[in-house]
């Protein structure tokens, strides 16, 4: 897949749109956010304070129960309950409250400038590199560096150098150092790094010293504080939050990954968004997003970012509205035949992987290599409309 300004006719999924079809996507796509900005209240208000209130109590019994994790049972449970409040308070209520939803609440303690996560990466710092960058600047080569994070080759237009062929291993170690990776992408450290004068820029040895602090104090929590609270069960409680971070790491990259890397997620040129209205935009963020399909539970447990096209069309709306909009969403996809790409996590995440380890080879060879194992995998992910993605 190219980025979609270089492809022609039938290989162009937006090419049989007009401008005012374009538009009116936009002003259709308004009134699905406006109907829930004027519904939402005390029930949404609600749920995300459940949330919050059930996440601490998980936290706080699972650190309990690794008080005793000299017991391999004991260690189970509490790395097993530990690992989901971990996932439960990055995705569920840090990611989205960070991102606004619920600061109509006008409640200081849940709230996007107030919000401080379980993370290597500082909030503030967080909110740049995602909400300023990665939503406006979605699947734009060159701009919107959540796509490979900066590392990896996202597209078959990119220049390909041997140093890609790394590029499965640095993804799998990226994978298991998840939070360092995003903290180290939000300093935008290989650049800040290449130069004396960056390096030796006050803006940017302030941000390094913030998190340098922020994950001192992750590590002292996790590896030392409530290690040595567990008197002889140390070095057990040490290793279960270990690898409640490895978990979370896992589970968190996996789910990122399917939003936007997946079989049928369209790339941009930066000239394409020159100019762009509100209603290209609404569009773009059509075409440059992946859903996970499944269950209740798993849509909670990604912090409902298996709605990930939903999440980026609207992504200061409730998360727990999501679910209930993405109807209305697919219904105007086929309204206006456009691909709605979805599937489940095992296939959505297969699809990403197979495009990380084929946009690392050369593009004639990593065709072939797609080729030779998409039959084993089919389907890889599922399509609305008419139209393949």
């Amino acid at each position: 897949m190219t980025v979609l300004q270089k492809k022609t006719g039938a290989d162009n999924v937006a090419a049989h749109l007009t401008p005012s079809d374009i538009e009116q996507i936009g002003v259709e796509l308004d009134a699905i956010r406006q109907s829930i900005i004027d519904k939402r209240g005390e029930s949404d208000a609600s749920y995300i304070r459940t949330v919050i209130a059930a996440q601490r109590k998980l936290e706080l019994g699972s650190r309990g129960v690794l008080l005793f994790s000299l017991f391999p049972p004991a260690w189970f449970v509490g790395t097993a309950g530990l690992a989901v409040a971990k996932i439960i308070e990055n995705m569920e209520i840090g990611h989205n409250v960070m991102h606004g939803q619920w600061d109509w609440m006008r409640d200081p303690k849940i709230h996007s400038t107030t919000w401080e996560w379980d993370n290597a990466s500082p909030s503030d710092q967080w909110k740049h590199s995602h909400n300023e960058l990665h939503h406006t600047y979605t699947n734009v080569i060159g701009k919107d560096n959540d796509l490979g994070y900066g590392i990896m080759r996202v597209d078959e237009d990119q220049r390909w150098v041997p140093l890609y062929l790394a590029q499965p291993l640095w993804n799998l170690i990226n994978a298991c150092l998840f939070e360092y990776g995003i903290a180290a992408y939000d300093l935008e450290l290989g650049k800040n790094l290449q130069s004396k004068k960056r390096r030796s820029s006050p803006d940017f040895k302030a941000r390094a010293r913030q998190t340098l602090k922020k994950i001192g104090g992750q590590v002292t929590k996790d590896y030392v504080l409530h290690p040595l609270l567990s008197g002889p069960s140390a070095l057990h409680t040490l290793t279960a939050n270990a690898t409640a971070n490895l978990i979370r790491n896992l589970w968190t990259h996996s789910v990122i990954m399917c939003g936007h890397f997946p079989d049928g997620v369209q790339t941009f040129e930066r000239r394409s968004i020159n100019g762009e209205t509100r209603g290209e935009w609404y569009l773009r963020q059509m075409l440059g997003s992946a859903n996970i399909s499944g269950s209740k539970a798993m849509h909670f447990m990604t912090g409902n970012l298996s709605h990930q096209v939903e999440h980026h069309l609207f992504p200061d709306l409730p998360s727990n509205r999501y679910a209930e909009i993405a109807p209305q969403v697919r219904a105007l996809f086929e309204k206006y035949d456009l691909p709605y790409v979805t599937g489940s996590l095992p296939r959505q995440v297969a699809s990403a992987w197979k495009k990380v380890i084929r946009l690392s080879l050369p593009n004639g060879l990593g065709a072939k290599a797609q080729s030779t194992v998409l039959e084993m995998t089919r389907p890889a992910r599922r399509v609305s409309g008419s139209r393949a993605a």
